[in-house]
């Protein structure tokens, strides 16, 4: 037992040490959010008195929670990419060999995936008191939690993606395909009540609308605003960790 638990903080320490010393993918990471929030929201948001409404500054407060969800979707995912960079290096082979099992290796991978979203998603909540979306520290835990989730639903299916695709260009390709419907049809820029029937149906499939509406319901405590109670989005999340972690642990250990 010591063994594993020793192995999975190994891999674990890994992945927050290759993080921490690639710079350039800090600041990248940190960019794009912001980017979107206070370029396109702003943006979006001013355009609201132009037409004669009045909600800029709660659209900017609906999409906050967005783009935390969006900060902790690209983190998870692109963590799982370690994996296909070893795989092409060499590196996953000498993992592979040692003395721990391949399902310490898969822990481990998404612990670390999962504490980095977290840490950039908790930098851009920084950001909340520029929108006055008021802050609490009980508020910062739930959140925190809700983030924990969704880095860990989100890094399942990167490790499910990385265990079947063999090169870094074709993982690039499909998560990129991915990713950006994820996003934009997950509820974080617009509200999905009242949508078109295909959209509200793909949001139901979609893993990124439950912690993103999840966060909203913490953090704007609206109900209007929420497509499911609070209780619902943790319990799918939950749902997905556990199914996406036996079917990422099992095509892992198929590694050779």
């Amino acid at each position: 037992m010591k063994k594993e638990l020793n192995g999975i903080y190994t891999v674990w320490l890994r992945d927050i040490k290759r993080y921490y010393r690639d710079k350039p993918r800090i600041i990248g990471s940190f960019a794009q959010p912001i980017l979107f929030l206070f370029v396109l929201g702003t943006g979006i948001a001013s355009s609201f008195s132009v037409f004669g409404g009045g909600g800029g500054e709660n659209f900017l407060n609906f999409i906050f929670p967005g783009i935390i969800g969006m900060t902790v979707l690209f983190t998870s995912f692109f963590s799982a990419m370690s994996i296909v960079w070893d795989r092409e290096f060499g590196f996953l082979r000498e993992i592979l060999v040692a003395p721990i099992s391949r399902t310490s290796i898969v822990i481990g991978k998404l612990l670390g995936g999962s504490t980095i979203a977290i840490f950039q998603g908790s930098i851009i909540m920084i950001f909340s008191p520029l929108l006055k979306v008021p802050i609490t520290f009980i508020m910062v835990l739930k959140v925190l939690g809700v983030m924990f989730l969704l880095a860990m639903t989100i890094s399942t299916m990167g490790i499910i993606l990385a265990s079947v695709i063999k090169s870094m260009q074709a993982f690039q390709v499909i998560t990129n395909f991915l990713l950006m419907p994820m996003f934009f049809l997950s509820g974080a820029l617009f509200p999905l009540n009242n949508t078109i029937r295909w959209m509200n149906i793909v949001s139901k499939i979609n893993p990124l609308s439950y912690g993103i509406d999840a966060m909203r319901s913490v953090m704007l405590n609206d109900p209007a605003l929420q497509l499911h109670p609070l209780w619902l989005n943790i319990a799918v999340m939950i749902f997905l960790i556990v199914v996406f972690s036996i079917s990422g642990t099992f095509l892992f250990s198929r590694q050779d």
